[in-house]
């Protein structure tokens, strides 16, 4: 407990530092740089920004809960990452689920690791360790080795001795945005595992994977059961589509996949005589159903 106190109070004493607008570290070259640069400092939550290049876009309310408690009985176990930005100025790099659920419980001050980078560095450093986090979800994942790809340059090889992956895992991730948005909604909501969304990439059609994705939701079918089905309908034993199926107008089709955007779910047409039909939405959950409910409400 003692080793703790001391490693605190070295925190305030270097926040003091930062503070003296004479001695501004600006670069690693400054005054006094190495005593602040890889150390932990004691920060004013005030003084730091989010990062725009923050590959995480879902924040669990419930698990954001748990950890602002744990803060306030524990304190932060591990420092935020943040980069300099300008006097008493600093942006995240890493560590967004601490800092806002220390904000949460009103907390003032933050531990911090402090780093100088240019933006390239700062978003090569922000995705690289947040892909290494355990709880962002395949999609996050594979969006986030897109962006390392597109806008750092990075080649696959790369990229796998960046993150200590090996290659063919960071391809799997990748061919998970080869999926239609809303299976991938699905798997970001935790209504599918990656296994079957893993098994899905491999029907080229996305309105066959769509037609699967309603099958593998209402049948709670398993990853070895989604890869039978999916085998079938490779293989042409199957169809992904129901059978005898009536033929549903353009306006219609049309209409079903702007419904399917909208509420992130398979929407289910009925036709009957004379152009009338039903319209079904499905929901997984109390939550999923008061998610949708707000949709209907915000279109009011």
């Amino acid at each position: 407990m003692a080793k703790a106190t001391k490693k605190q109070a070295l925190g305030r004493g270097l926040s003091a530092l930062l503070k003296d607008p004479d001695n501004d570290i600006k670069s690693a070259e400054d005054k006094n740089a190495d005593k602040v640069v890889g150390n932990i400092v004691e920060l004013d939550i005030s003084d730091i920004e989010m990062n725009p290049f923050q590959p995480r876009t879902n924040f669990n309310e419930e698990t954001l809960r748990e950890l602002a408690s744990s803060i306030r009985e524990l304190g932060v176990i591990q420092p935020i990452t943040v980069r300099k930005m300008a006097f008493n100025k600093y942006q995240l790099v890493s560590g967004e689920r601490r800092f806002r659920a220390s904000k949460l419980i009103g907390n003032k001050t933050i531990p911090a690791y402090i780093r100088i980078a240019n933006d390239q560095e700062s978003l090569e450093m922000a995705l690289v360790e947040n892909i290494q986090r355990q709880d962002l979800d395949p999609i996050e994942i594979a969006l986030s080795y897109q962006r390392l790809i597109d806008e750092i340059q990075l080649t696959q090889e790369q990229m796998s001795e960046r993150v200590g992956k090996k290659r063919s895992t960071i391809a799997n991730y990748l061919r998970l945005l080869k999926l239609d948005p809303i299976i991938q909604t699905g798997m970001r909501d935790g209504f599918i595992s990656m296994g079957h969304g893993r098994a899905m990439i491999n029907i080229e059609n996305q309105i066959d994977q769509l037609e699967v994705y309603e099958k593998v939701i209402s049948n709670k079918l398993s990853v070895r059961a989604t890869e039978a089905l999916v085998k079938q309908i490779t293989d042409g034993k199957v169809s992904a589509s129901k059978p005898d199926a009536p033929q549903m107008p353009k306006y219609v089709k049309k209409g079903v996949k702007e419904f399917s955007e909208y509420f992130g779910h398979k929407i289910d047409v009925k036709l009957g005589r004379n152009g009338t039909g039903k319209i079904a939405i499905p929901f997984h959950s109390e939550e999923d159903f008061n998610r949708i409910l707000k949709l209907i409400k915000s279109a009011k």
